[in-house]
């Protein structure tokens, strides 16, 4: 299939090596012709095509360009190279105002994007950004960040596809519900959603299992069980029902930062009672979703729902979450092999700076988590991971009517890599990015 015509010509082919499309038939083809960003055609009908520019794969294999679902970019280029999982002593770690000025703020945006090219990621998802934070410490999520994000968009300064959700709580704390009300009335900045997505709200509704903090069915061996951190006039139940009612009601996405099984299922119960809500600009879904259940992921399944996950962290806090969750617990928690049985929408994601942007990284945390749980690693396998840093991710974003997968009529965001990772028996950071395409542009050739 081609969107071309007898004497047509393309900006650009990309040919001579292995190209993973992830359409429905996990078809690979050998070239593709691009024109205006956009895919116009595969295989032999790309390849009749006359084109002003040619890349040589020599011998490479190109997949969709990687898209991190649940990635702070103004936070990461702000704190850059330091992540809060490395190497870096707790004294030597960046703390305080990391940026005040615009052109501050310009720098960690132009940081971030900079270092994802060289990643060979095309697109993300900045979760919170919005008022709740601009009294926060670091400067990184309030309203003047979001204006930084719209200023550079408007500018055509990206070189990154952006999702973004806005925040009217606090980073990990709490949100009142008439800081919620407030904040859902205000307008959204105008923009090209191909380029800045503001989609809908990020609401925090606990902590995390090793801190305790996360909201549990089964009690934590000091007997607490976490609690959630809305608030308002009535109980903290009531103010974080009404938030997802009121941003239900505009049709906004709706992310919940949910770790414990008891904040899932409120959740749940939250979105089965929704009645005749419009559309969302994407599916709703929850961040992290460590002590999910299968019973849980299969109500997640039903509502066209999902998960955003973290496998690298769960790997840095398994044995710190241990001491709270006790062995049969933890042996149940992040249930990544399940989410993805189960056929529940799950992206992996970094949370960078967290862990670390390097998607690489993170697939070869879901494998190891994934062998813990006895899946072998084979090419089957190695796709549906792949697939859920492309064709998911565009899912969650309510973007795979355009980004994701390498059809005709999608943009061309490829992420170019010197072997195959399909090809199981390697990790996934052995590969070297050899080349990131946005929109039919290299943002990132390597030397």
């Amino acid at each position: 299939m081609s969107d071309t015509s007898p004497g047509d010509e393309a900006d650009l082919i990309i040919r001579g090596g292995r190209i993973h499309t992830f359409d429905g038939q996990d078809s690979a083809v050998s070239a593709l012709a691009v024109r205006a960003g956009r895919i116009i055609a595969r295989d032999s009908e790309a390849e009749k095509l006359a084109a002003a520019r040619t890349i040589e794969l020599d011998g490479r294999t190109a997949i969709p360009g990687i898209n991190d679902a649940h990635l702070h970019a103004a936070w990461l280029g702000a704190r850059w190279p330091h992540l809060f999982f490395s190497d870096t002593p707790p004294e030597d770690q960046p703390s305080g105002r990391l940026v005040t000025t615009e052109t501050e703020r310009r720098a960690a945006l132009t940081r971030a994007w900079g270092l994802l090219a060289e990643l060979g990621i095309t697109s993300y998802t900045e979760p919170g950004i919005g008022p709740g934070e601009d009294d926060g410490e670091t400067g990184c999520f309030g309203t003047d960040m979001l204006a930084t994000y719209t200023a550079l968009h408007r500018e055509r300064a990206q070189t990154s596809r952006v999702t973004l959700l806005r925040l009217f709580g606090t980073i990990d704390g709490e949100s009142t519900l008439e800081d919620f009300e407030r904040g859902i009335r205000t307008t959204a900045p105008t923009t090209d959603p191909h380029w800045l997505a503001v989609t809908g709200v990020k609401i925090f509704a606990d902590g995390i299992p090793p801190m305790a903090t996360a909201w549990v069915e089964e009690p934590y061996p000091d007997g607490s069980t976490g609690e959630l951190l809305t608030r308002g006039s009535d109980a903290p139940l009531s103010a974080f029902r009404r938030m997802i009612e009121l941003a239900a009601a505009r049709g906004l996405q709706i992310a919940v930062h949910a770790t414990g099984d008891r904040s899932i299922t409120e959740f749940l119960h939250a979105l089965e009672g929704l009645d005749a809500a419009p559309p969302a600009a994407g599916p709703h879904y929850v961040v992290h979703g460590d002590l999910a259940t299968t019973a849980q992921l299969e109500r997640m399944r039903r509502l066209g729902a999902g998960f955003a996950v973290q496998p690298l962290i769960a790997a840095h806090t398994h044995d710190w979450a241990g001491a709270q969750l006790g062995p049969e617990r933890l042996a149940r928690a992040w249930p990544l092999r399940e989410m993805l049985a189960t056929g529940t929408l799950t992206t992996i994601t970094s949370d960078a700076p967290i862990a670390t942007p390097d998607w690489r990284v993170g697939l070869d945390s879901s494998l190891a988590l994934l062998s813990a749980a006895g899946r072998p690693d084979d090419t089957e396998l190695r796709r549906t991971l792949l697939r859920t840093m492309t064709v998911d991710a565009a899912r969650q974003d309510g973007a795979v009517t355009w980004k994701g997968s390498l059809e005709v009529g999608k943009v061309a965001d490829l992420t170019v890599l010197d072997e195959d990772p399909c090809a199981p028996g390697r990790p996934f950071a052995s590969l070297a990015v050899a080349r990131t395409i946005v929109d039919g542009r290299s943002i990132y050739l390597r030397d």
